[in-house]
């Protein structure tokens, strides 16, 4: 029976083989000639979701349509886990099509680290530990791949987030928040990070916005974990702070306040920069932006996503000196979730132009017509 078994899981295996075989290739991905991206406004960036894309030539168009839309950066996720699932053995080559593509395109690139291969989390309890969970031991070795990570693309990329919303427990491996501990990681990062690129920028963050309040299993509130970040020594330790910052339904304009979430949060942990003398420390904005979901209660009309977009870079431009970049979550996901998640993107998954993303376009660009070339937003009666 057993050999019956085999014999049929044999036959089906190689039957999957033989139907991937005759399945056609999709388009090639050959680099073009060396692209520069035409834009009246650098600060125009935006969250691509390439590294779990299978199709190289997917790769090349998204970022073809980034450099068309006059976006001049892009903030990328490396996951550690996907180059290094054992330790000292890289498998850079997931990697390298991307930086290869933005490159060719005239693109920079702002690259996320973080996501623990098996090898580096605990031993006593791995089957409880998600790909988020990074035990102090492991900081060394997550070190290790950050600098081998710079060291690699010198050029390609100066710019690296360490982690990504530390003060929500889900980023922080569904464990008690820690500021200090993650002050510590960015120190471990810091001086082997600088010894492999002297040119390469950490970037601390990035901050989620969120209320939570001290001892909330599930995060932390973005000011009160800056402070403490500010607290455990942490500004020796990184060039930039990153933060995440959604207007949901409130204008770019929107007043804010401790206990609101809305764009202009980002003012508020601008001030604590300054009060821990931290000024001259620049902010780059990773993750941006308004949803158009129609079954989504934080969400707004397309016609309204579009005006909040384009007064939030305005808003950026005239008012926050201390602002490098404005990244917009999310330029295109490579599937879809079939839910509200998926009207964050300025181009569909089958690659199909919203109007949001004409709009960004024709401002990067220098193209905006009078008020006539986009619908207006709806007047309250």
């Amino acid at each position: 029976m057993l050999a019956r078994v085999t014999a049929w899981t044999v036959r089906l295996a190689l039957l999957w083989l033989l139907l991937g075989a005759l399945r056609p290739a999709g388009p090639r991905a050959l680099l073009e000639t060396p692209q520069s991206v035409d834009t009246l406004h650098p600060q125009v960036c935006v969250h691509t979701r390439l590294i779990d894309e299978a199709d190289e030539w997917k790769i090349q168009r998204t970022l073809q349509l980034v450099r068309e839309m006059g976006a001049s950066t892009i903030v990328e996720f490396f996951p550690w886990a996907y180059v290094e699932d054992r330790r000292d053995s890289y498998h850079w080559f997931v990697f390298d099509r991307i930086v290869r593509h933005a490159r060719n395109q005239g693109l920079r690139i702002i690259a996320r680290l973080g996501l623990v291969p098996f090898w580096a989390r605990p031993e006593t309890a791995q089957a409880l530990t998600t790909l988020n969970t990074l035990p102090e031991e492991s900081y060394d070795d997550f070190a290790q791949f950050v600098a081998d990570f710079v060291a690699r693309y010198a050029g390609d990329i100066d710019h690296i987030i360490i982690w990504n919303e530390p003060n929500l427990a889900f980023e922080w491996g569904f464990a008690q928040v820690n500021p200090a501990a993650y002050a510590r990681l960015l120190q471990a990062v810091y001086a082997v990070a600088h010894a492999a690129n002297s040119h390469v920028m950490i970037l601390a963050g990035a901050l989620a916005p969120t209320l939570e309040p001290e001892g909330s299993p599930h995060g932390l509130n973005d000011l009160l974990y800056l402070r403490a970040l500010y607290e455990a020594g942490a500004a020796d330790y990184f060039d930039a702070l990153a933060v995440h910052t959604y207007g949901f339904t409130e204008a770019p304009e929107a007043q804010p306040a401790p206990d609101a979430l809305n764009f202009r949060r980002a003012e508020l942990l601008r001030a604590l920069m300054v009060e821990y003398g931290d000024a001259d420390t620049p902010v780059f904005i990773t993750e941006s932006g308004w949803n158009d979901s129609p079954r989504w209660t934080k969400a707004v009309r397309p016609s309204l996503r579009i005006a909040y977009t384009l007064d939030a870079f305005r808003w950026a431009e005239n008012h926050w000196p201390w602002l490098e970049n404005l990244c917009i979550w999310a330029f295109r996901f490579p599937t879809l979730t079939y839910s509200y998640p998926d009207n964050f993107a300025l181009v569909g998954t089958d690659f199909q132009l919203r109007p949001i993303y004409y709009a960004l376009q024709a401002y990067a660009r220098g193209r905006e017509e009078s008020g006539l070339l986009w619908l207006p937003p709806p007047q309250e009666p």
